[in-house]
């Protein structure tokens, strides 16, 4: 099967994983989905002694399957955190340019209501806050403002253009905003399951690997099959690594 598919048919057994039971991947996940499917066709060659020895055959089966989930998983992960990159990215290009029309609409609006006290007081509560939800709050609510008191913002240069340009510029902000997952304020959903993903096939991983580990310990050309290359060149360098039969 795809990727797509292996995830969509183990999502509902991903989703089940409890928060306290999710493992935060130790290593890059592309390179601990190649581990697990190469696993898979080395543990495969060793069906008997490693059943014989009490595995669950089922486990093997499921390698490359839960590998596919995960590498989706993944996949779904990267586009998020990219569009969160690149939406970040936006903000921090478009941001001083609405924040200095704010600023503008806020300055001219309090000289036009200077003897309006019901209008000069909104313009005062709209200027409360400053954080960037609130400029794009402040935006369009400067421009409703603005239109509902036309013949007085007029009288000082503020155009119906430019309370439709401000209407624009809180619609574009507000979903740039939102594509930046809440100011990273909590993990994505898509984060989250990739995490659930990799503790599922980890899962299933450790116990093939303990296994074969078990049936083959005086048989090292067997046994490399069973321990991690990448914490093998990890750990030439820090032989020390806790995750060294990860």
């Amino acid at each position: 099967m795809s990727s797509t598919a292996d995830y969509n048919q183990l999502l509902p057994e991903i989703q089940a994983i409890t928060p306290e039971n999710v493992l935060t991947p130790n290593m890059p996940v592309d390179v601990f989905v190649q581990e697990a499917e190469n696993l898979y066709h080395w543990s495969f060659d060793d069906w008997t002694p490693l059943t014989s020895a009490g595995l669950n055959g089922n486990l093997i089966n499921l390698l490359p399957v839960r590998a596919g989930a995960c590498r989706e998983a993944q996949s779904l992960w990267i586009k998020e955190r990219n569009i969160r990159k690149e939406a970040e990215q936006s903000w921090k290009d478009q941001a001083p340019a609405a924040y200095d029309l704010r600023d503008q609409l806020i300055h001219a609006f309090r000289y036009a209501f200077r003897k309006q006290e019901g209008l000069l007081a909104r313009v005062e509560e709209i200027a409360l806050g400053d954080s960037n939800s609130d400029m794009v709050q402040d935006l369009n609510d400067l421009s409703i403002l603005g239109k509902a008191n036309l013949d007085l913002v007029t009288l000082v240069g503020i155009t119906l253009v430019t309370l439709n340009n401000a209407a624009d510029v809180a619609d574009r902000m507000g979903d740039i905003l939102g594509a930046t997952n809440g100011e990273r304020q909590t993990d994505s959903e898509a984060m989250i399951i990739r995490d659930k993903a990799f503790t599922l096939l980890k899962q299933a991983v450790d116990e093939v690997r303990e296994c074969g580990k078990f049936v083959f310990w005086r048989n090292p050309d067997r046994l490399k099959g069973y321990t991690s290359d990448y914490w093998q060149r990890k750990n030439t360098t820090k032989p020390a690594t806790p995750e060294a039969d990860a």
